[in-house]
C-alpha cells in the first residue's frame, strides 16, 4: 500500500481529487459527492490534531480492524463507516472539496514530521502506518466515485 507521505502517492491522490466532479458516478454507497468530501476530511483532521471526534481506545476494534487500516489489501465496497465519521447532513461539494484540498496540502507540508500523536481509537501508529492509512482511506472513496 502506498503512503500519503510519498510524493508520488500524494500527487496521485491530488490529481484524482482534481478529477472528482459532481458528474463523477458513485459506484457504491449512499454518500453524496459533498458528503464524501467532508467525510474524507475526518482522518486528516485527526492526524493534524484539528478535531476530536470522541474516539476512545477499544481493544476489540484494535484486534479486529487495526491492521486492515494500513495493510496492502484495499478496503471492500460498502464497508461500514465509523459512526462518528458518518455523514448525514447535506454538504456543498465545491466547498467541501476545497476544504479537503486545503487539509491535504497542510498534511503534505508536515511530511517530514516524525512525532505524530497516537490515533485516538487505534493507539500508537508508526509514521508509515499513518501514511498508508491516509492514502488507503482517500483511495477507497475516490474509487467509490470512479476516480
Amino acid at each position: 500500500m502506498q503512503s500519503l507521505f510519498e510524493t508520488e502517492a500524494f500527487t496521485e491522490i491530488k490529481n484524482r481529487l482534481d478529477n472528482l466532479s459532481e458528474d463523477s458516478q458513485r459506484e457504491w454507497g449512499k454518500m453524496t459527492h459533498g458528503q464524501m468530501a467532508h467525510h474524507c476530511q475526518g482522518p486528516l483532521n485527526i492526524i493534524l490534531e484539528k478535531k476530536d471526534y470522541g474516539f476512545k481506545p477499544n481493544w476489540l476494534i484494535n484486534l479486529l480492524f487495526k491492521k486492515s487500516m494500513y495493510s496492502d489489501k484495499p478496503w471492500r465496497k460498502n464497508l461500514p463507516t465509523a459512526p462518528k465519521l458518518k455523514e448525514t447532513e447535506k454538504r456543498d461539494f465545491v466547498t467541501e472539496k476545497a476544504k479537503l484540498i486545503e487539509l491535504l496540502n497542510e498534511f503534505d507540508s508536515q511530511r517530514d514530521r516524525d512525532d505524530w500523536k497516537p490515533h485516538p481509537a487505534f493507539g500508537k501508529l508508526t509514521k508509515e502506518q499513518w501514511g498508508k492509512m491516509q492514502y488507503k482511506h482517500l483511495d477507497h472513496h475516490l474509487r467509490q466515485f470512479g476516480v
